[in-house]
């Protein structure tokens, strides 16, 4: 796994995970109506292993690439990935819009992750397609056990 991999810089990476952070950023700004988001969290110790994952998932998809990598092109993998971020911001433009529901709160969890995992695919990162697994674990974890249980 690790012999195919060198250091480099994938700057598509940078720009999938930019992506995904830019409505977190407008919410850390501007808090949405029914923001039940800002709720206490229970979850600490997934929390924790899911933000550690989340940093390594990043460095792995900027920072990784493989010697044999070939240009980024429109394959299933990245259209998938593409489609994932649109669906994530339609899920963002319906909690703001106060449409907070299980199905919302599931595709603000769901969408991030399975981009980061098909754009890992994609470019056969295996290394941070491993940490996009575990966050994903961690973040439905989170999702699940504070806002729909």
């Amino acid at each position: 796994m690790l012999k195919n991999c060198r250091f480099g810089f994938d700057p598509a990476g940078l720009i999938l995970f930019l992506a995904v952070m830019l409505p977190n950023f407008v919410w850390f700004a501007v808090p949405a109506p029914d923001d039940v988001l800002r709720g206490a969290s229970v979850t600490g110790t997934p929390d924790a292993i899911g933000s550690v994952c989340q940093v390594l998932m990043t460095a792995s998809l900027c920072f990784i690439v493989r010697r044999d990598r070939t240009d980024l092109r429109a394959s299933g993998a990245v259209v998938s990935a593409a489609a994932c971020v649109l669906f994530y911001y339609l899920c963002w433009g319906l909690y703001y819009a106060g449409r907070v529901s299980p199905a919302v709160l599931l595709g603000l969890t769901l969408f991030p992750c399975a981009a980061f995992l098909f754009y890992s695919f994609d470019r056969r990162n295996w290394i941070a397609a491993i940490f996009a697994l575990a966050f994903s674990v961690c973040h439905l974890t989170h999702t699940v056990v504070n806002y729909l249980l």
